[in-house]
């Protein structure tokens, strides 16, 4: 049997099925997905810059001459009107983005191999980033390890057998539509190449295999392995979004991997891994009797109402694990699918969606410390600032840059769609450029703050100004605007999308304008632009409260045509704002609780990333036991067995927002303070966690005891003022051995924490 050195690992007794079963493995940019099947094997493979098509001037021509006409439809309640008008006038052509595609298989043919098998095993080991399959047949033990590596930038299939000479198989690439076809590179490797439609990337894959023992040759379009006692396969791909010539760089890479022992691959690997892995440690539990049943099985036990904490570990660092294996500096930013899509027609197109999607995928990022993860993102909002400001000026008649609810490869800002109840939304680069903030705030790197994120910020910002209408009572409204992506109904009975200044507006809005100030103040910049920021703010309409006890969704106390509706995003000021805060609002903060029990009520959190956010939402308001109540539905109900989210169908954003939500749980950042343990359910009565990310420059780790926290470390990486919150007293706070001195404010302690110094908080 395999040996069981981790406790976090994914693990099973039979090879996958499906693909939803199969295993993924990642190095930033080159992802593959696992089956472990014994005769023919089969990976699965992605480069995260095989797209279809390519960037389109789609921006509606006609779009500018009737924006103020459809405001004037909407303020007169004139809904059908409205719709009908900016159907015609604000979507584009062609309606739909270009989709991500596969880079195609790779397929392993054993011969011989159709047997029984005893003892089969295949894992995904997340401290290492291998997956592994181990089986038995004819008294031999055969051995498969798998990785992608960022370092050398190949996917790497190792093959070994403890009898010699006994692996004898044949593998190849294959892709069924565009493909250019085959050719044969020597006796030991096979290119594929071909296009992704005549206006979009082309693209090629090396795969090149190194035998010990044995023979190795090409015949045909494979690459035939004989009687070799172990045999490393590489496989390189690439294309021209980064490269002129992806082949030859494709040739030079796996050529490079080649060079070098498998052990020596395999080393730098996991130690380039594992020192962004380690950061962060999770215990909820003592090793337990499940821990030796298949992932699988333990899924199934939670389906079935079982608590099990320690499946929760492992599902907090699979989330650290996909985020790393998908995002890395140099890669392209995560889609609906992270890199793992198996489909030319994927769902939504598996692109980027940026009325919540994308952005669920980096709420991890910082506070779980991959803090270098979120860099794609940043690149991906700079390719979309050209192409944001002409959909800015084209279709709003405005200043700085914008984008609608999805974008691509190419940064296109457009309004995609054929559905006004999802495509016109103004806002996504608004909210996209809140995470530059985000990251400044985590890691108060001034650098980052003044080059990249705050010119980012602004430009946002001066479009919302531009954008923004006021109204007959004074208040600043965005607008043709949805509240994504539900639908409400008018007093009259008629049913509508677009609005008005849908609650979530307002909130981004307020959001990023504040930052925009404090960023400015803290660089020293614009101060008549801070200023006017400032007017505008006071004039943006704030969170309302409606006649059921809700926060209100829509400007007016609408109706919902869809109470129980997945997008939830009047608590945008809740989280991943910070508008509405249980000590600072509570009025506020009881109508959120009320926003959620409504929407649960009603069958809300039916879809993987919905439930996520309802995570997320309980912990803010402190709610432990209705945030782990979540976080057990969004397992059993929502995870397939390889533990990806459905949507369904699979999309990474529940798995991110999942690992999100569990930190958030055990630490929480904002408004000013280090809450911690605020939201600790009785199922977690004792456990441990290190290295989280806080905002402020702080590294925290957290022990505790019978529901009590027992000590607290944290590591102040800049001077300041350090405010805590928690809910067991503290007996000592120390500092290399000596007692420090705080301040308790209003039931918060306050510590005036130097740069470089650990303060350890006792219980």
């Amino acid at each position: 049997m395999m040996e069981r050195s981790s406790r976090l690992r994914l693990w099973y007794s039979a090879p996958a099925r499906r693909w939803e079963e199969a295993l993924p493995v990642g190095g930033g940019r080159l992802g593959g997905m696992v089956f472990g099947t014994v005769a023919q094997e089969k990976i699965q493979l992605n480069e995260d810059s095989v797209w279809y098509g390519g960037p389109k001037k789609a921006n509606n021509p006609d779009a500018r001459a009737y924006v103020s006409e459809i405001r004037r439809l909407l303020m007169e309640g004139r809904q059908q009107e409205a719709e009908h008008l900016a159907r015609m006038a604000l979507m584009s052509a062609p309606k739909y983005l270009h989709p991500y595609q596969p880079l195609g298989d790779m397929l392993l043919y054993m011969l011989g191999h159709d047997k029984p098998t005893q003892a089969y095993e295949r894992e995904l080991d997340l401290e290492q980033a291998l997956v592994r399959v181990r089986y038995d047949m004819d008294g031999v033990r055969y051995t498969r390890e798998y990785f992608s590596s960022a370092v050398h930038q190949v996917l790497a299939v190792r093959l070994t057998a403890d009898r010699p000479g006994s692996l004898t198989f044949s593998t190849h690439m294959m892709r069924r539509p565009f493909d250019m076809g085959s050719e044969k590179y020597g006796e030991d490797t096979m290119i594929l190449s071909g296009e992704c439609g005549t206006e979009g990337v082309r693209f090629s894959a090396v795969l090149k295999a190194v035998a010990e023992g044995g023979s190795v040759k090409t015949i045909g379009d494979f690459i035939s392995v004989e009687g070799a006692d172990a045999v490393t396969l590489l496989l390189a791909a690439g294309t021209t979004f980064r490269h002129h010539d992806p082949k030859a760089v494709c040739l030079e890479q796996a050529a490079r991997a080649a060079s070098l022992p498998y052990e020596e691959l395999k080393r730098a690997h996991t130690e380039d891994y594992i020192r962004y892995f380690r950061r962060v440690g999770l215990e909820l539990a003592k090793p337990e009797a499940t821990a030796s049943l298949p992932t699988d099985e333990r899924l199934q036990r939670v389906k079935e109402g079982q608590d099990d904490p320690g499946l929760v570990e492992i599902f907090f660092q699979f989330g650290r694990y996909l985020l790393l294996s998908c995002s890395r500096p140099g890669s392209l930013a995560a889609t609906l699918q992270g890199i793992w899509n198996d489909s030319y027609t994927p769902p939504w197109e598996s692109k980027f969606t940026i009325n919540i999607n994308t952005e669920m995928n980096y709420w991890p990022a910082e506070v779980c410390h991959l803090q270098e993860c979120h860099e794609p993102l940043f690149d991906l909002i700079e390719r979309m600032r050209e192409s944001g400001r002409i959909t800015a000026r084209e279709v709003y008649g405005c200043g700085g840059f914008m984008a609608h609810h999805n974008t691509n490869l190419w940064g296109d800002t457009h309004v995609e769609g054929i559905l006004v109840s999802a495509s016109i939304w103004p806002m996504g680069a608004a909210w996209l450029s809140l995470h530059l903030w985000e990251h400044y705030r985590f890691g108060l790197d001034r650098s980052f703050l003044a080059d990249r994120a705050y010119p980012v910020m602004k430009e946002a910002a001066q479009f919302l100004l531009d954008y923004l209408v006021e109204d007959g009572q004074g208040r600043l409204l965005s607008g043709p605007s949805i509240s994504p992506e539900n639908k409400f109904v008018l007093p009259n009975g008629v049913s509508g999308n677009l609005c008005m200044a849908p609650a979530m507006d307002s909130q981004i809005a307020f959001a990023l304008f504040e930052a925009c100030r404090e960023a400015a103040e803290a660089l020293g910049l614009d101060e008549a632009f801070r200023q006017r920021l400032a007017e505008a703010m006071a004039k943006l309409p704030k969170p309302g409260i409606g006649r059921h006890g809700q926060i209100m969704e829509w400007l007016e106390d609408y109706e919902e045509a869809d109470p129980g509706h997945r997008h939830i995003s009047q608590l945008f000021a809740l989280h991943p704002g910070e508008m509405i805060h249980p000590h600072r609002t509570p009025e506020l903060a009881e109508a959120a609780k009320r926003t959620l029990e409504r929407r649960l009520a009603h069958g809300g959190g039916h879809t993987g990333w919905s439930r996520a956010w309802i995570i997320n939402f309980w912990a803010r308001l402190g709610e432990g036991d209705k945030a782990y109540d979540n976080v057990a539905a969004l397992l059993a109900q929502s995870t397939y067995p390889n533990l990806f989210d459905a949507h369904p169908p699979f999309q990474i954003d529940g798995n991110f927002g999942g690992t999100a939500g569990i930190a958030e749980m055990l630490l929480q950042s904002h408004g000013g303070e280090l809450a911690l343990l605020p939201a600790l359910p009785k199922a977690w009565p004792s456990g441990r966690v290190y290295g989280l990310r806080a905002r402020g420059g702080y590294e925290v780790g957290l022990t505790w005891d019978g529901h009590r926290l027992t000590e607290a470390t944290i590591r102040a990486g800049h001077s300041g003022t350090c405010r805590i919150r928690t809910q067991t007293a503290v007996s000592a706070v120390m500092a290399d051995g000596a007692a420090v001195t705080v301040e308790v404010r209003d039931g918060v302690l306050v510590l005036e924490a130097e740069a470089g110094r650990t303060y350890v908080l006792k219980g």
